[in-house]
């Protein structure tokens, strides 16, 4: 009777792990939530309320916002704005930064430009490739 009983308990121990392996190996991969960042039509540009660097560049800011109607331009104040700082963190993490370097910042797909000066000097050829893919 003990040998049966051992026998039972095995056999459904076995049953219990075959199906736990058809279940878990059968299922369909779990398809990841889509994500706002790594996509490169999207320009984020993080800034501060009362940062003297974006006020600097606020009104090239301006003017790109009107330049490329076209083009999803998220400007994004971080500093007063908690949803706005979890996006911050979210898409700088995405494009592979771990600390968040600073406003002004503009974020495109992976590509990160920073600082008042450089803003300035590169984001307008980013936006033309953007237009161009259109």
């Amino acid at each position: 009777m003990d040998k049966v009983i051992k026998f039972v308990v095995a056999l459904f121990v076995v049953i219990a792990a075959a199906s736990l392996a058809y279940v878990v190996f059968s299922a369909p991969p779990a398809t990841a939530a889509p994500s706002s960042a790594v996509n490169d039509s999207i320009v984020y540009y993080f800034y501060g309320q009362g940062c003297p660097h974006c006020a600097k560049i606020e009104p090239f800011m301006e003017n790109i916002t009107r330049n490329y109607p076209d083009i999803d331009i998220r400007m994004l104040e971080v500093w007063y704005n908690q949803t706005n700082q979890q996006i911050y963190a979210q898409i700088n993490a995405e494009a592979g930064i771990s600390t968040p370097p600073g406003v002004p910042e503009v974020v495109i797909g992976k590509t990160v430009i920073v600082g008042e000066v450089d803003i300035p000097a590169k984001l307008e050829g980013y936006l033309q490739a953007i237009e161009k893919k259109k």
